[in-house]
Order: structure tokens, then sequence, then C-alpha cells
């Protein structure tokens, strides 16, 4: 998708991968208590100039005794706040 950015300055990509990275922690903690983490691994990496893609991973393994809750689904769900910061992010910048 094209929003018609600029070239993002390597500040700009800084802060947008930070504001993706927070998005992501914040939304896995609003699920479980920080307590209940055992791991948690958010890496954000941006790639290109123009068009610039941004690709997020969550690694999160929950304590075993989390019951009820997917984790594969709750790192996936975290992976997606993160998709839609940055979008809101770079919609900011134009």
């Amino acid at each position: 998708m094209d929003l018609g950015l600029p070239e993002l300055t390597s500040e700009q990509i800084e802060t947008v991968c930070a504001t993706a990275e927070d998005a992501a922690r914040k939304f896995i903690f609003s699920k479980v208590n920080q307590k209940q983490v055992d791991k948690l691994n958010i890496s954000v990496e941006a790639e290109g100039d123009k068009p610039i893609s941004f690709t997020v991973e969550v690694d999160l393994q929950l304590a075993p005794e989390v019951q009820g809750l997917d984790q594969k689904e709750l790192a996936d769900e975290a992976v997606e706040q993160a998709f839609e910061a940055i979008e809101a992010s770079l919609r900011k910048l134009t």
C-alpha cells in the first residue's frame, strides 16, 4: 500500500519501529500479567527505502501455570497491533 510517504530518515524509522514494539508489548501485558511471561522477544525491522517494508516478530513463552490462553494466538495478535501502530505512525508522517 503506497501512503505517499516521503523517504524516511533513520530517526523516523527508529521511532516507527519503537512505537510498534511498544504497541505489541502493551498488548501482551494487557492480556497477561508480566510475571506470567517467561520469555518475550519483540523484533521490528525495516527494509528498503521507497517502498519501505516492516517485519514484526513476537517470540512469546508464557509460564506453565497460565491456562486458557493460546500463546501463539496472543503473539499473532501482538504482531497485528504492532502493524496497526506502524500504519498509524506512517500516516502521521504524510
